[in-house]
């Protein structure tokens, strides 16, 4: 099972960036999937999260209104994408899907945004 995060790069504050995040050996159709988030010296992060039907999704208060979590159950890719971009958002992106427990048990390798002042 592999998960591609991609879409990373350097934004100046206000701008807009999409992630995507590729799966390939495991369909994720009828679980849910997540996008975390670490900064500099700080612990991983909950960013947003997507029901497997894209119909439910929930987002951490401080990206509430400028960030969009969104699924394509074909293509086997999830989305995030960021607008409004601030310097506090600058991280590394990790992409996460669930397992049949529940459980985060899938993770990409991260792809690094950077929001400059």
């Amino acid at each position: 099972v592999q998960l591609q995060a991609s879409g990373g790069g350097l934004v100046q504050a206000g701008g807009s960036l999409r992630l995507s995040c590729a799966a390939s050996g495991r369909t994720f159709r009828g679980y849910g999937m997540a996008w975390f988030r670490q900064a500099p010296a700080k612990e991983r992060e909950f960013v947003a999260r997507i029901s497997w039907t894209g119909s439910s999704s929930n987002y951490a208060d401080s990206v509430k209104g400028r960030f969009t979590i969104s699924r394509d159950n074909a293509k086997n890719t999830m989305y995030l994408q960021m607008n409004s971009l601030k310097p506090d958002d600058t991280a590394i992106y990790y992409c996460a899907g669930q397992s049949s427990s529940g459980s985060y048990a899938y993770w990409g390798q991260g792809t690094q945004v950077t929001v400059s002042s």
